[in-house]
């Protein structure tokens, strides 16, 4: 995601690590710019908010169906 900035993200610290974050580690989360300290934490944080997204949706569908 190139065009993402640095200046525009929401947290100074990776949410993994605890390190710093890092220009070539940010994603878009719910409108905000996510930073991590390398490609491997931002990855993961994908992969889990890809699992969180679909269960609430599931969620959503089950629900409105009852």
């Amino acid at each position: 995601m190139n065009n993402l900035k640095l200046e525009d993200c929401v947290n100074k610290t990776c949410p993994w690590s605890g390190n710093e974050v890092a220009k070539d580690s940010l994603t878009l989360y719910r409108s905000k710019v996510v930073g991590f300290c390398n490609p491997r934490c931002r990855d993961k944080f994908e992969k889990a908010a890809k699992h969180f997204d679909n269960a609430v949706d599931n969620e959503a569908v089950h629900l409105s169906h009852a």
